[in-house]
């Protein structure tokens, strides 16, 4: 790969250490993908902010790294364990170790977002615009709605992108890269973000390829949708990018409500579930809207607990949302997500009810609990009077 004269230099470690490492970590990811050269980029959103996630060597890391480095461009980072204004049980060892990620983030100037859903709260760059997401579901949905390029990066790689405002150019991050070989053909209506987030991943499990065609184009796509479509991608495969079918592709894969029924019954492992878990990806302004409105004079039968970014629900508390939720029994989370935190364990819970496919495999996967997998109208019908 092709560095210029003052890459080379921040290579040798002429402009620190740290900034060495992130060039170290850009060039052993663009001769692994045959990148000629490295690009700038706008935007980089960081995936490793949680404990849980990342661990004592991601956290060690990060605090000696972020001793002598600061972000070049715009950083924003995905959620963390827990609601900073609401600890509950969570250990007070989980918390330090917690706090210390946040705090390193914070000292490399990187904006505390801790959301995995950064395009509905910052603006967006234009059309076209290289940006390094490492959050698999953001990236996806950023090269297929937003027409963002970004590749399928890791926590390391948007790490190294942030401080150097770089990164490789190639898969995505090139025009050609960009249009799919194979197509989805289905042979029934998705009524439901449930169904899209099955599709996804099935996707996932039967694409290998960048890029994938759908007949519907995202114009025809709600945002509701293509969240739930673009993380059941990210959960099950590496595909980063769907587009709209143009006759071009050179195969077409078949998939059937039996082979989503297939999916559901592999991530449905509970009949019911004690708690109701919503937000993965964080709910976002429109899901919160729609939840008011189905709830609207009833009350929920289970505890419920609502994943969001801070920003939202800041924004959703102006409207009055939150409070319509708040009153049929909902509590919010913020700075946190529903996989991979402590606030939902087998300590507590036996299982969960969820309409979230990637929340479904993970709290199954890595939490252990039982999932029941239904969507969000349905699980008002059955939780709430």
């Amino acid at each position: 790969m092709e560095l210029t004269r003052e890459e080379e230099n921040m290579l040798r470690g002429e402009s620190g250490e740290s900034l060495s490492t992130a060039y170290r970590i850009l060039l052993a990811i663009g001769e692994a993908t045959d990148a000629e050269k490295l690009v700038p980029v706008q935007w980089a959103h960081i995936s490793g902010a949680n404990y849980n996630t990342i661990g004592d060597s991601g956290m060690n890391f990060l605090e000696g790294f972020s001793k002598n480095a600061h972000v070049k461009i715009r950083t924003t980072v995905n959620p963390v364990g827990f609601d900073r204004n609401k600890l509950g049980n969570i250990p007070d060892s989980f918390i330090s170790k917690q706090m210390d990620i946040m705090r390193s983030y914070e000292m490399l100037g990187a904006v505390p977002s801790f959301t995995c859903i950064p395009y509905e709260i910052f603006d967006i760059p234009n059309n076209g615009s290289p940006v390094s997401f490492g959050e698999s579901s953001a990236a996806i949905f950023a090269n297929s709605i937003l027409g963002l390029f970004s590749n399928r990066e890791s926590g390391l790689s948007s790490l190294a992108s942030a401080i150097t405002g770089k990164t490789p150019y190639s898969n995505l991050q090139i025009e050609s890269f960009r249009h799919a070989k194979v197509a989805i053909k289905t042979d029934f209506d998705l009524t439901s973000e449930l169904d899209y987030g099955l599709l996804g991943f099935f996707v996932g499990n039967s694409v290998e390829d960048n890029c994938v065609a759908f007949s519907e184009g995202k114009e025809n796509i709600s945002l509701v949708n293509a969240k739930a479509l673009s993380a059941g991608m990210g959960t099950s495969g590496s595909c980063g990018m769907f587009t709209k079918v143009d006759g071009t592709q050179q195969e077409i894969i078949s998939c059937g409500k039996e082979e989503l029924l297939g999916i559901k019954e592999q991530l449905n492992t509970a009949d019911a579930g004690d708690l109701i878990v919503l937000g993965s990806p964080q709910l976002g302004l429109n899901e919160l809207k729609l939840f008011t409105k189905l709830i609207q004079g009833k009350k929920l039968k289970k505890r419920c607990i609502i994943f969001c970014a801070r920003a939202i629900h800041d924004q959703a508390k102006q409207l009055g949302v939150t409070d319509q939720i708040e009153r049929a029994g909902g509590e919010f989370m913020c700075d946190s997500c529903a996989c991979l935190t402590p606030l939902i364990t087998r300590a507590d819970f036996d299982s969960v009810v969820t309409n979230s496919v990637k929340a479904a495999y993970y709290l199954n996967k890595s939490n252990k609990l039982g999932v029941s997998l239904k969507d969000l109208k349905n699980i008002v019908k059955e939780y709430a009077d």
